[in-house]
């Protein structure tokens, strides 16, 4: 299955460094085949509050994305965002393309 890293940024900024981190940041992804979903779209707030833009990465897998968030060339550049904009950061697995959240809630229900 797929494993995602998205980033709730709150604010934005244009510092020197940020864009620095941009111009760099595909470099980083590619040796785990990693791409961007969405990055920093104008969002449209439906339910509860929601500062701030959304980018979201997919990666052939949760071990692909782990190990590009902890890999060397990665943690060189994260500084030059984190340093300017705050957020948070998480990485998760998505589901296997014949997810039922039926079956879900189900299952869910017999465990109760």
């Amino acid at each position: 299955m797929n494993g995602y890293a998205i980033a709730h940024l709150y604010d934005r900024s244009d510092h020197d460094d940020v864009l620095d981190y941009l111009e760099r940041i595909d470099a980083t992804l590619a040796p785990f085949e990693g791409h961007f979903l969405a990055h920093a779209p104008q969002v449209e707030v439906l339910e509860g509050e929601w500062p701030g833009t959304v980018v979201i990465l997919e990666f052939p897998s949760l071990t692909a994305a782990r190990s590009w968030y902890d890999s060397p060339a990665y943690q060189k550049i994260k500084h030059l965002r984190t340093d300017h904009i705050d957020g948070a950061a998480i990485l998760f697995e998505g589901v296997a393309a014949d997810h039922d959240s039926a079956k879900l809630a189900a299952a869910i229900r017999a465990a109760a």
